[in-house]
């Protein structure tokens, strides 16, 4: 059913600082600076090998997705607000979840006009209802038309591939019933963490990974997005690039993951916990 993670969301304030802190950070520019009219909303979009980083502010006009985005901040702050899966069947998908019990709404079509090149895109989106997510924002997309432009200025200090998303559950076995059975993403690790009482879970597509850490309480199932994991070629470079662009970053370490290397940034991610990681193969 799911054929990838398809994007990431950001939910910030200021789009014009954040597209200035994350150009920083992944060193490069967006390929894509946009508007979403219907939605009242507007994005910069980042691409990476395997997926594409999405900051979306409200863009001043009325809307559902002005209306979403501003509530968001006013609860959270800035974050990671959304977790977008990608299929090429969504009405099959929609029919599917239905069949199961699900209450859903009518697919809506999307448009997003670039402000630049004057590029459009569009796509058909199935919102997912909390009481399936669990109170996490979360949507099925298929792109319809158009392309996201290649970005430019890639090497290897830059960051260039999605190695993990970091989600927090309270019920981990309905988080897997979730995502493995009914949505269909392969469950690559199912562990018990006895040293903190947990579980953990890796689901694996689109060459990265939905790293679930779940704690059970007595509390209602809630699933939360928490933090980003970014795969480098060569730490060092990205880490001597960052100190040089004035990015807060720890210093370079061995990763609890063998034959890894990682540091932690501490700025200029509109408040996502975020680790960059070089595999040493």
């Amino acid at each position: 059913m799911i054929e990838r993670l398809d994007h990431l969301v950001i939910a910030v304030d200021d789009l014009d600082a954040a597209v200035e802190s994350y150009t920083k950070l992944f060193g490069y520019e967006p390929s894509w600076r946009g508007v979403h009219e219907q939605l009242g909303t507007a994005n910069a979009l980042f691409p990476v090998d395997n997926t594409y980083l999405e900051l979306l502010a409200a863009d001043g006009n009325e809307g559902p997705g002005a209306a979403m985005i501003k509530a968001t901040l006013e609860l959270n702050g800035e974050g990671l607000s959304g977790l977008v899966l990608g299929t090429s069947n969504i009405s099959d998908i929609k029919e599917d979840l239905m069949n199961h019990g699900t209450e859903l709404q009518d697919l809506s079509l999307g448009e997003g006009v670039d402000n630049d090149q004057g590029l459009k895109r569009t796509w058909k989106n199935l919102f997912l209802p909390f009481s399936l997510t669990r109170g996490m924002f979360a949507f099925i997309i298929q792109h319809e038309t158009g392309e996201l432009p290649p970005v430019h200025g890639r090497s290897s200090s830059t960051i260039n591939k999605l190695d993990h998303v970091v989600i927090n559950t309270n019920d981990p076995q309905g988080f897997k019933d979730l995502y493995g059975d009914v949505f269909g993403i392969r469950l690559a690790l199912d562990q018990t963490v006895e040293k903190w009482g947990g579980r953990m879970l890796f689901f694996r597509l689109n060459h990265t990974t939905i790293e679930v850490i779940g704690k059970p309480d007595k509390e209602d199932p809630s699933d939360k997005l928490w933090g980003l994991a970014w795969s480098v070629e060569d730490i060092n470079k990205t880490h001597q690039r960052l100190v040089k662009e004035g990015v807060g970053v720890s210093s370079v370490k061995k990763g609890r993951k063998e034959n890894t290397l990682v540091c932690s940034v501490k700025t200029n991610t509109c408040n996502v916990p975020t680790l960059l990681i070089q595999h040493l193969y």
